[in-house]
């Protein structure tokens, strides 16, 4: 059913019960899964990231709890840390299957895509976002010809390229140069209202089983505040509480909607993967 392909790919919401459906491909086509999200990177942050590592069994997992809590990953770490798993995973003739529910970093892994390792800067930034669009598009393609249309998807965006551009005048800059994968996506389908169901019901479950504490110890640990804030979603909003900043009902709900609106920000980003041309068979489970 998948030998024409490199890579089955497991994507969808926060929610959905991706994670479950990739476990049974697993099982049943002797694979291995590789994670493609961008906070299950981190050891120590179980509960908030939602790593539920009981649901894999006896499946191999990759590209969780590669980096400790506190730093900075980044999608250009990620794209080498996904090609060194992936090319393992396939030498040992197990099938790879990614799943997860960050776009970009399933994008970056399957799509090929040519990064560079560029610091951010943030005083460049400030600058350049005191600019408008029109500056900013100016100025970009003043120093190059865009690559492709989403340099200007989003001001985001825009911004980053030029600030990517902008320091290759001046500096040698290591790139990534993976091939893109031959990949069959699944998408796993829920309505909004099952979905945010399901995440009301599991926050409820996450604070029970101790996502204060363990935020709480994370920041006993010597982790900065404004580095957990840096994470979002659960990380930003327990630590507010506390360090004070929320009380713990204005907290949980601000948290709850902000998962909503997390995965509502997810399915428009795999739509826009369909409007690049990428094809998702979407399932419902």
């Amino acid at each position: 059913m998948y030998d024409d392909y490199d890579l089955i790919c497991v994507l969808g919401p926060t929610a959905s019960g991706k994670t479950r459906y990739a476990v049974l491909l697993a099982r049943e086509f002797d694979g291995e899964i590789l994670s493609g999200d961008s906070r299950q990177v981190y050891r120590g942050m179980d509960i908030g990231t939602g790593k539920d590592l009981a649901d894999y069994g006896e499946i191999p997992y990759h590209l969780i709890d590669i980096v400790d809590a506190g730093t900075k990953y980044n999608i250009y770490e990620y794209q080498h840390d996904f090609e060194k798993a992936y090319q393992d995973v396939v030498s040992r003739g197990k099938r790879a299957i990614l799943c997860g529910g960050s776009g970009l970093y399933i994008e970056a892994a399957t799509c090929g895509y040519y990064l560079p390792d560029v610091p951010a800067d943030p005083v460049l930034r400030a600058e350049l976002d005191a600019l408008t669009m029109e500056e900013l598009e100016a100025r970009y393609e003043a120093i190059r010809k865009p690559h492709n249309t989403t340099d200007y998807d989003t001001r985001q965006r825009l911004i980053r390229a030029l600030e990517i551009a902008i320091y290759e005048e001046s500096h040698p800059v290591t790139h990534t140069s993976f091939l893109p994968k031959k990949t069959k996506y699944i998408g796993i389908s829920v309505s909004r209202e099952v979905r945010n169901a399901r995440i009301d019901a599991r926050l409820e479950a996450r604070l029970k089983e101790g996502m204060v504490e363990e935020v709480k110890r994370l920041l006993d640990s010597g982790i900065p505040a404004e580095n957990l804030l840096y994470y979002g979603l659960e990380y930003k909003f327990v630590t507010l509480y506390l360090t004070g900043q929320l009380p713990y009902d204005e907290m949980v709900e601000k948290l709850r909607i902000a998962i909503h609106q997390f995965a509502k920000r997810q399915m428009t980003w795999f739509r826009g993967m369909e409007r690049r041309g990428i094809a998702i068979d979407w399932i419902e489970i």
